[in-house]
């Protein structure tokens, strides 16, 4: 079996604030999570505002971003478009494109380390929609960031947002919303048709509707899935029982990614142990996150080159 860190690797879905070491939240003043994972979404949503606010500093943000390039390189991460709470940070901090500037520098930074990396800035849908208005003006300022989009509780509806989308989308950013992870489907059709989603964050749920699966096949729709992460929230009970197998029999475009709760490479790892996918699945699932990415054009063929000289490789 040929070694899953050597596979060039797009990763979609992934919160900076949930990659930061342990040893960092130790050496700014805080507890490390527990390895067992959480009790549910709440307790998830707690524990990463909990890092979060220990985040004070240009310094700290710019170290966060740093390490992050260091630790997804040596997963094979070759691409990753990183998501950060900008607009949340800057009101907490008292200075409102500090974060994000930092952010920035220090995945650029990062790029030492052979990866390059994107911004999409997130929203919760539990907050105001003059927060999220910000984010869209934050987005639209800084060329390291790509888009932005939705995420958190389900049960708030993307409706009241929709307006903000509109405007995001005219203004050429890209939208990508978290939708179909604890809700169901009309989550993900909301997130479609008011959000102008190119990508859904999760979007197991999708399943639960036969005509539903139908559309987002037809319409080419990637599913930014999280298997390990889904598992830890309590969504799915255990990783053999997730439904990547059927997403992809249906079908759909799926591509790995972990939320920040585990390693890429240990997440494909899984698969392989898990489910038996072989050097040829975890490749079609490496081009598909390639396929599904906001990279830039060169990069996309210099990365689809590196997936097929990995699997033309000999054991």
């Amino acid at each position: 079996m040929r070694d899953v860190r050597s596979l060039p690797k797009a990763h979609l879905h992934v919160h900076l604030e949930s990659t930061v070491r342990p040893e960092t939240v130790r050496e700014l003043g805080g507890v490390p999570e527990p390895e067992e994972g959480f009790t549910g979404f709440r307790a998830f949503a707690d524990a990463r505002a909990r890092v979060r606010d220990l985040l004070r500093t240009a310094d700290d943000f710019r170290r966060v971003a740093l390490e992050f390039c260091e630790d997804e390189a040596a997963q094979g991460t070759r691409y990753a478009e990183v998501t950060f709470t900008a607009a949340s940070h800057g009101e907490r901090v008292g200075a409102p494109e500090m974060p994000l500037e930092a952010v920035l520098d220090g995945l650029a930074e990062g790029a030492a380390y052979g990866i390059e990396c994107r911004v999409l800035l997130d929203h919760s849908r539990r907050r105001p929609v003059e927060r999220f208005r910000r984010t869209y003006e934050l987005a639209a300022r800084y060329d390291g960031v790509i888009g932005l989009g939705l995420a958190g509780d389900e049960a708030y509806p993307l409706e009241p947002f929709a307006g903000v989308c509109d405007a995001a989308r005219d203004a050429g950013l890209r939208l990508v919303h978290h939708a179909g992870e604890a809700a169901g489907p009309e989550s993900i059709r909301e997130a479609l048709v008011l959000g102008h989603a190119e990508r859904l964050g999760h979007g197991i749920r999708v399943l639960d509707d036969p005509a539903l699966v139908e559309e987002v096949r037809e319409r080419g729709v990637p599913l930014e899935v999280c298997p390990t992460s889904n598992v830890l929230l309590g969504l799915v009970p255990a990783l053999e029982e997730h439904p990547l197998p059927l997403l992809r029999a249906a079908g759909l475009a799926v591509t790995v990614n972990t939320d920040g709760e585990t390693a890429l490479a240990d997440e494909y790892a899984r698969l392989r142990d898990v489910f038996g996918c072989t050097d040829e699945d975890l490749a079609e699932l490496a081009l598909a996150g390639v396929e599904a990415s906001f990279a830039p054009p060169e990069l996309k063929a210099e990365l689809r080159a590196g997936v097929a000289a990995w699997l033309g490789s000999t054991l």
